[in-house]
């Protein structure tokens, strides 16, 4: 089964992450292998994303940290903690499309 381009776009964050630890390990003056191998799983993964996916992904990730994250069980967005409506829920749990927190703009994705 294909996954979704919402999987994939979690999966990149986490990439992201990956990399981004490695640049600080680097920064405090240790050697960190496989960077590079990260960075070309990296490009070959956003490669499989809708570009404008990846562009708004790029730009949410310039003003936050995560630019992707989990909603709660009570419907709360766990990046600015405000209560979604219910349409959002019911919709975004079928992972069908990609869904964009109304409170800060980021990119939503259900546990269960």
């Amino acid at each position: 089964m294909e996954k979704s381009q919402l999987e994939l776009l979690v999966a990149l964050q986490d990439l992201d992450m990956m990399i981004e630890e490695i640049s600080e390990v680097k920064r405090l003056g240790f050697s960190a292998e496989r960077e590079e191998e990260l960075r070309k799983a990296r490009e070959e993964l956003a490669n499989k994303i809708k570009k404008p996916l990846v562009y708004s992904y790029e730009k949410l990730k310039k003003r936050y940290k995560r630019a992707i994250v989990p909603v709660g069980e009570d419907n709360t967005c766990l990046g600015c903690f405000i209560k979604l409506p219910t349409s959002l829920s019911s919709i975004g749990r079928t992972d069908a499309e990609v869904i964009y927190c109304e409170g800060c703009g980021r990119i939503l994705y259900w546990l269960s």
